[in-house]
C-alpha cells in the first residue's frame, strides 16, 4: 500500500496559510550548481570545517610535530591578539572525523596541556548557491586550496548571524543584497588581495550563528580592509545582527595540499 502523502500543517486561525512553505513529499538535500553541458549539477557531498582555539601555548613546536605525525589535514595559527594563543583549523567530509580522530588528538599531549578558548570555537559546512560552475570543486576542493596555500598564511575567522528581517525578503530582494556583497568580495579576490570562504553554521554553532566566514591572504591589511569595506554594503549595515568574535591568525604550519606543498 503506497505511503500517504504528508498532511499540510494545521494552523491557528491567526496565521495566514500562504505564509507557510509547501510540504514536499520528497526532500532533496543535494547541493546544486549551475548546469553544465545542459545537465544539472547535483552532489550529496560537502566539507565540514572546524576551528578550535587554545591559550597558554609558550612553544608551538610540539603541536606542529604532533600534527605532522597525525597526518590530519589542517592549519595551525598563531593568534595575534594573544601571544600564547593558537588556533587549529581542521577539515573533513565526515563529521565523525571531529568526534573521533580530532577528539583523540586534542585530548592527549601536547594539546591537552593547553587551555581551551571556547569563545572562538566555530563549525560550518560548505554549501552551494545554485550558480557554481564547478560544483564539486567549490564544495570539496576550494576551501583546502585556499587555507593550505603557503602564499596565503594570514587569516580572519568569524561567525555571523543575520537578522530575521533578511529571511522575510523575497528571493529577488535577497539576491540583490547578496550580489552587492559578493561583488565586493570578488573584487578583492580578483586583485589577489583576499579570498573569502563562506560556511553554513545553522544548527552547528553553539551560539546559533548562521555562518562562519574565513578570509585568507598574503598580508593582513587587505583582510582588514575587506571587512571594513563590507560594512558599507546593505547586507552588513542592515541585515547582520552580530559578527564575531574575530580570530586573527598567521599560519605556523599548513598540511601539505594534494599536488602541492604546505607550510612546514
Amino acid at each position: 500500500m503506497p505511503a500517504a502523502a504528508p498532511e499540510a500543517p494545521r494552523l491557528p486561525p491567526s496565521v495566514p496559510r500562504d505564509s507557510v512553505p509547501a510540504v514536499s513529499a520528497v526532500l532533496d538535500l543535494n547541493e546544486k550548481g549551475a548546469p553544465r553541458g545542459g545537465a544539472p549539477q547535483t552532489l550529496d557531498r560537502r566539507l565540514f570545517v572546524s576551528l578550535q582555539a587554545f591559550g597558554d601555548c609558550k612553544d608551538a613546536g610540539p603541536l606542529v610535530r604532533a600534527l605532522k605525525k597525525s597526518g590530519i589535514p589542517g592549519v595551525l595559527y598563531a593568534e595575534l591578539n594573544d601571544p600564547r594563543g593558537v588556533g587549529l583549523l581542521l577539515m573533513s567530509e565526515d563529521p565523525e572525523f571531529f568526534a573521533g580522530p580530532t577528539r583523540r588528538l586534542l585530548n592527549r599531549p601536547p594539546f591537552s596541556r593547553l587551555s581551551m578558548k571556547s569563545e572562538y570555537a566555530m563549525l560550518g559546512r560548505t554549501y552551494s548557491t545554485g550558480y557554481e560552475p564547478d560544483l564539486r570543486d567549490y564544495l570539496l576542493a576550494r576551501t583546502p586550496r585556499l587555507v593550505l596555500d603557503p602564499q596565503k598564511p594570514w587569516a580572519l575567522w568569524y561567525p555571523l548571524r543575520r537578522t530575521g528581517e533578511f529571511s522575510r525578503l523575497s528571493p529577488q530582494e535577497q539576491g540583490q543584497v547578496l550580489r552587492e556583497h559578493g561583488a565586493l568580495g570578488r573584487q578583492f579576490g580578483e586583485a589577489g588581495f583576499a579570498s573569502d570562504i563562506r560556511l553554513v553554521s545553522a544548527g552547528l554553532d553553539k551560539n546559533d550563528n548562521d555562518f562562519t566566514i574565513g578570509i585568507v591572504g598574503a598580508a593582513l591589511h587587505p583582510l582588514s580592509a575587506l571587512v571594513a569595506a563590507m560594512r558599507k554594503t546593505v547586507q552588513t549595515s542592515r541585515y547582520i545582527e552580530k559578527m564575531g568574535p574575530f580570530f586573527v591568525g598567521r599560519a605556523l604550519w599548513q598540511a601539505p595540499l594534494a599536488g602541492g606543498k604546505g607550510r612546514k
